[in-house]
């Protein structure tokens, strides 16, 4: 994907507050933690490489990404810390990650066996790995004792393999209910009793768990939307949950004004028509569209034009949208979408909740073709 740098549309990331982020949460840390930064869906938006290299200034110990193509986009700009593959790697990939001194995650024990086949065919580097333990979000990982038993005695003094790591996650870290968030963490400790090897780090602490002072025992917190600025606990119209680490957003969507015309009474604005005007109105045009991630059901969310908060009318369109304005506003007057500011109506929370979704999703969903511009770095 080209960035689009010939519109006027970007997301702007303030690295002052991914600086401040990590500041706060490295003092959060409990005794001997260390924190791995999660750079999946680039950067939750705001771009993996950039925030990589930052975050390694600033302290961080790794990182966590969801596939193993953004894991070799980090080594490729030179990132040398650790890197852990979150998702489940086809085996095929093994030697690569081998050689470019990756981490796995292990799914099962018929993962072990084709990776290292595998890896006995192609190289004599040993892969590194951590072993997911499914204790409850039944997504990823062992959740039989016998068959975690059978990983463990298959793994024993393999030399195909380095044992760095075991983790689960949470399903419900970010809710005020603690009682299936507990039965998680009783689950986990089972399997770690199971335990017959070594690892380097044990780990189960999140976002969520970590600035709501759950209490996990973790050797790394995994650091994922409070990077960013953001409180996980982002449910649809609902208040989100006090933190105990001051964390600032750091991303904002801007663009401007293409295009001002007048339309009559009665005219329809968009496909379908879903707007008529009830009366003679200022029509402004802004170059971006659900392409760019921003989605259809964003129409009649109200977006910040100067300085007044004018509302999306007729459907949004794939690479533009219109906004219906007070008064005869001036081409290339400043759009902003959403918001860095957490109090401002067009927050990333607000958008959020305007479609019935999470402030995750509605970051994750802007576009490549949207340049990343940084400041305060």
């Amino acid at each position: 994907m080209v960035p689009g740098i010939h519109r006027p549309a970007a997301v702007y990331v303030d690295l002052g507050a991914i600086k401040h982020n990590i500041k706060e949460e490295l003092k959060h840390l409990e005794p001997g933690q260390q924190l791995f930064a999660v750079l999946k869906a680039n950067a939750y938006g705001h771009g993996a490489v950039k925030i990589a290299q930052v975050a390694i200034k600033e302290g961080v110990s790794g990182f966590c990404v969801a596939i193993l193509d953004e894991a070799l986009e980090l080594r490729q700009a030179g990132i040398k810390a650790p890197i852990l593959v979150l998702g489940v790697t086809p085996t095929e990939y093994a030697p690569l990650a081998a050689e470019q001194d990756l981490s796995l995650t292990v799914p099962d024990l018929d993962w072990l066996k084709e990776a290292e086949s595998k890896l006995a065919a192609a190289t004599a580097k040993p892969l590194k790995i951590h072993l997911a333990v499914d204790s409850g979000m039944n997504r990823v990982g062992f959740n039989e004792d016998q068959t975690f038993l059978a990983a463990n005695d298959f793994l024993l003094n393999n030399a195909h393999f380095e044992v760095e790591g075991m983790y689960t996650h949470f399903a419900s870290a970010d809710s005020s209910d603690d009682s299936y968030f507990n039965n998680q963490v009783e689950r986990f400790e089972h399997f770690k009793k199971l335990l017959k090897l070594s690892p380097k780090w044990i780990h189960a602490d999140n976002t969520a768990a970590s600035v709501y002072n759950k209490k996990v025992t973790s050797d790394l917190v995994r650091f994922g939307i409070g990077l960013y600025g953001l409180n996980p606990s982002s449910n649809p119209a609902k208040p989100d949950l006090p933190m105990n680490v001051k964390l600032k957003p750091a991303l904002s969507f801007e663009s401007e004004l293409v295009q001002v015309h007048v339309i009559p009474r009665g005219q329809g604005v968009g496909y379908g028509s879903t707007y008529i005007a009830d009366s003679d109105q200022f029509i402004g045009t802004v170059p971006i569209g659900y392409a760019d991630g921003f989605v259809r059901k964003f129409q009649g969310f109200e977006i910040k034009v100067g300085s007044e908060y004018c509302p999306i009318v007729g459907r949004i369109c794939m690479d533009q949208l219109m906004v219906r304005l007070p008064y005869r506003m001036s081409v290339k007057t400043k759009v902003i979408l959403i918001a860095k500011d957490a109090s401002a109506p067009n927050n990333i929370k607000a958008a959020a909740d305007y479609v019935d979704s999470i402030h995750y999703e509605v970051a994750c969903l802007l576009d490549d073709r949207l340049p990343r511009i940084y400041y305060n770095e």
